[in-house]
């Protein structure tokens, strides 16, 4: 479990145990213990089977694939793959290949529903590109309606190995990640897919790519 979970859940558990000592009535912890389970549950950590193979790149989190798009970039051609993450998926975010971080890049923004393609863009979000193994993947934390805090726990020149935790989003939140255009798609919108362990693409020779959406 995500440390935020401890944080939460005993917090809103020690509240309810006051209540009921306070008031003699048992009743009025009912909400604060609903609310600690929710956040025990919410951030759940849990174990996740990496693929192993070379030039697979799997997803930086749970969630339902919502969009699956070849677009033009200032760097050239890509494809990006856009996942949403609802408030009953894991948060937990993971590497979506092994190599190095090349640049890390944290921008405040609105609070759109993460179903709206323009959070991509206005929205609070967090944009991190890995390279290694002659592939570069970028893939964006983005804040949804209710998600207020991305947290990002790897710096710039950091090495991260594939499907290694690398941060979270509270709560509804998207994550799209853009690939090179030559990597052969695994994926289709409305597909469900977990951090780690589903592989979006892959790259049968390895070629440079990269940029930002």
């Amino acid at each position: 479990m995500v440390r935020d979970g401890y944080i939460y859940g005993l917090s809103l558990l020690a509240v309810a145990a006051v209540l009921a000592w306070a008031t003699g009535n048992w009743a009025w912890s009912i909400a604060p213990m609903l609310l600690a389970a929710f956040f025990l549950w919410f951030f759940r950590d849990p174990e996740r089977a990496i693929p192993s193979e070379p030039g697979l790149i799997v997803s930086p989190g749970d969630g339902l694939v919502t969009e699956t798009v070849s677009i033009t970039t200032p760097e050239g051609p890509r494809q990006r793959i856009s996942i949403f993450l609802s408030v009953f998926d894991v948060h937990v975010n993971r590497s979506p290949i092994a190599g190095v971080l090349t640049s890390v890049h944290y921008q405040k923004g609105q609070y759109l529903n993460a179903m709206n393609p323009a959070s991509a863009d206005q929205n609070e979000q967090n944009i991190a590109t890995v390279r290694g193994g002659g592939i570069e993947v970028t893939f964006k934390q983005i804040a949804g309606l209710l998600a207020r805090r991305i947290v990002f726990n790897m710096r710039a020149g950091d090495k991260v190995e594939r499907g290694q935790r690398v941060g979270l989003i509270k709560f509804g939140s998207r994550v799209n990640v853009l690939l090179p255009a030559n990597a052969e798609i695994r994926v289709k919108v409305g597909q469900r897919v977990k951090g780690g362990s589903s592989v979006l693409a892959v790259i049968k020779a390895a070629a440079a790519g990269g940029g930002r959406s």
